[in-house]
């Protein structure tokens, strides 16, 4: 690696050190000691960008979930939703000698033959939202993202009108769950209702910014959209903030995936129909109590996901009450 690279890597990355209760590592020795004898285990966590509201939730869930686990130091590192620079930071995780390296991908097979280095080094690798499947020796704590828009999709069978128009916001090319979720609307709903009529679909990579400029053009392009169907809530959300002032497209019916605090109040406003819960907070319990099974011996791979539940109007306070337990809404 260049010493260039080498220096916008150090400038770029968010790095946020969680010490447990013992003393700071200064051995780059596996599992080093705390007083007493207690080792403390040293594991990375790289985010796939800390500008897209699911991820920093859940970076922000590994940082308090690591609290509760003084034997291990979590650093998080922030991949700006860049393929090299989360590449580069895989390998300075393997370079600086963690003993555990959890990666949540921007793009899965982009990320594949870094993670397949850090189980050849000898360390644990776990991957998440969304996981790389079939790395010999990696585990993985994730979703089920096919259900996730699944559950969206059957819903939608009878909500969309006969002969709609809607549009379709995706996730990344290549990631697993953006991949997962369009084919589950695919054969869940679109095969099932060939009357409705795709007036505008493309890639805006998970980020509400990019949502909002297509769904800007759409509604420019057509009188008239039925629904949007995105792969996430961040783009639900661009889309509707597009055309929060124009009555033509005020009833539209508008689905995503994640749970985010923004989707949930949309969803009790009226203005967002339903949403796929991923709980970041249940992604963050299972990510730390896998890592310490992993490093304390009691595991040897882990691969578990957690549930997707529907939420609409009729149950959203329960969710929202959820958040606002754990700080998430005021």
């Amino acid at each position: 690696m260049s010493k260039k690279l080498i220096s916008v890597l150090i400038s770029s990355l968010l790095l946020v050190s969680l010490a447990g209760c013992g003393p700071k590592n200064t051995s780059s020795d596996k599992g080093n000691n705390q007083e007493g004898g207690a080792k403390t285990y040293k594991v990375a966590y790289i985010a796939r960008a800390q500008a897209d509201s699911f991820a920093a939730w859940l970076a922000n869930g590994v940082k308090e979930e690591a609290k509760k686990y003084p034997n291990m130091k979590v650093d998080i590192f922030d991949g700006q939703a860049n393929d090299d620079t989360e590449n580069s930071l895989i390998e300075n995780a393997i370079t600086n000698k963690y003993d555990l390296v959890i990666v949540q991908p921007n793009n899965g097979e982009a990320q594949r033959p870094y993670v397949e280095k850090v189980v050849k080094a000898g360390m644990f690798a776990i991957t998440t939202n969304a996981r790389i499947s079939g790395i010999e020796g990696a585990s993985s704590v994730d979703a089920k993202p096919y259900e996730q828009a699944g559950v969206n999709a059957r819903a939608a069978l009878t909500q969309i009108p006969q002969n709609a128009k809607v549009v379709v916001l995706n996730g990344p090319s290549g990631n697993f769950h953006a991949e997962e979720r369009r084919k589950s609307w695919q054969a869940e709903f679109f095969a099932k209702r060939p009357d409705v009529k795709i007036v505008g679909e493309q890639i805006a990579n998970w980020n509400k910014d990019e949502a909002m400029k297509y769904m800007e053009d759409w509604a420019q392009s057509n009188d008239k959209i039925d629904a949007v169907i995105s792969m996430n809530d961040n783009m639900a959300a661009g889309a509707l903030e597009a055309v929060k002032d124009n009555a033509k497209f005020s009833n539209m019916f508008v689905y995503g995936v994640d749970g985010t605090a923004e989707a949930l109040m949309l969803i009790k406003e009226g203005k967002m129909t339903s949403t796929c819960m991923q709980n970041a907070y249940e992604l963050s319990e299972l990510l730390l109590s896998s890592s310490n099974k992993l490093l304390t011996g009691a595991e040897k791979q882990i691969n578990t996901d957690i549930g997707n539940p529907l939420i609409t109007k009729e149950n959203v306070n329960q969710y929202i009450d959820i958040l606002k337990k754990a700080g998430a809404i005021k």
